[in-house]
């Protein structure tokens, strides 16, 4: 570690009276489609968690914003992580493995490799789990908004490649999306320079396999790397997040001779991620050459809360 890289703070706070700082997305991503936002700050003081939005995405005592990427090979590809606003790089580490975490003494970095940067009035941005080699900024560096930092990694205390953007004041940790506290339960006030707009749920990724692929697989993204073919099973999956109990993963398969599959696999329980398949035994005859779209829908009651498709051709 160069320089000091953080310090851990206990429970969440409210905005503090102080210039405001206007935050410039911190992620080379698009939101929804390329990656997404899985945790928020918790504003619960309790032992439960609740969002900005005083819904479920957030886990006890989260202090940051958790942009995540659909899978590791997304990661390996490399999405560039940015300064989100002017200021100094007060400290940096790099040289820890991307691993996923499964309980190992981590030494005390939970953060992983990461940069803090200290912007004007007593404003810190804090940038965690980057990936291995890729940090690109030194300590008393100045740098602009925008200015690359490194990569979105799985380094520290992670089971899943993301950046986790912590926001503070004099110390005190602050919601970006709710600078003045969560009571509102969906503050319209906000410190991102363009609003983000909100999303309680959503598809990952989705594809065809010939039988029910890994969980790690899916992960990995490598669960399509034997794409079905007319003598095969044909089975379609889902990948998603912020599904709450009661929820419905419809997984839909369509060929050229009508439906092969419609499937709705409910949620028993809140889940961070899911994931889901469905599909057919290979066919005596084979599966009729053409074309079969696959289609995924996260339903909450009657709202869908996300729809994904994708189509392949059997010659």
């Amino acid at each position: 570690m160069i320089g000091r890289l953080c310090a851990c703070l206990l429970g969440s706070a409210t905005f503090a009276a102080a210039e405001p700082l206007s935050l410039a997305f911190p992620v080379d991503c698009t939101l929804g489609e390329t990656c997404y936002i899985q945790q928020y700050v918790d504003h619960d003081p309790g032992p439960g968690a609740r969002d900005f939005t005083c819904q479920g995405l957030s886990y006890d005592g989260h202090k940051g914003t958790d942009f995540g990427l659909p899978s590791h090979e997304a990661m390996a590809a490399g999405v560039t992580v940015r300064a989100a606003a002017p200021g100094e790089v007060r400290g940096m580490r790099d040289g820890v493995a991307d691993r996923v975490y499964a309980g190992q003494d981590l030494g005390g970095q939970d953060c992983g490799n990461g940069v803090a940067i200290t912007h004007a009035d007593g404003w810190e941005t804090q940038y965690c789990h980057m990936k291995q080699g890729s940090i690109a900024v030194t300590p008393g560096q100045q740098v602009a908004a925008g200015t690359p930092l490194g990569q979105i990694g799985l380094s520290g205390r992670t089971q899943f490649p993301h950046l986790h953007l912590t926001l503070r004041h004099e110390g005190v940790v602050v919601d970006p999306f709710a600078p003045e506290g969560a009571e509102s339960c969906g503050s319209e006030q906000t410190l991102w320079e363009t609003p983000i707009a909100y999303r309680p749920g959503g598809i990952l990724s989705l594809g065809f396999a010939t039988r029910v692929p890994s969980l790690d697989a899916v992960a990995e993204g490598s669960a399509d790397d034997l794409p079905p073919r007319r003598d095969t099973a044909l089975v379609g999956y889902g990948y998603g997040f912020g599904a709450r109990a009661g929820d419905i993963l419809r997984i839909v398969i369509d060929g050229p001779e009508g439906q092969v599959i419609a499937h709705d696999a409910r949620i028993e329980k809140a889940q961070t991620t899911l994931f889901r398949a469905a599909g057919r035994k290979a066919q005596a005859r084979g599966w009729p050459a053409g074309a079969y779209r696959l289609s995924v829908t996260l339903l909450r009651g009657a709202e869908v809360i996300d729809s994904r498709g994708t189509a392949i051709t059997l010659p």
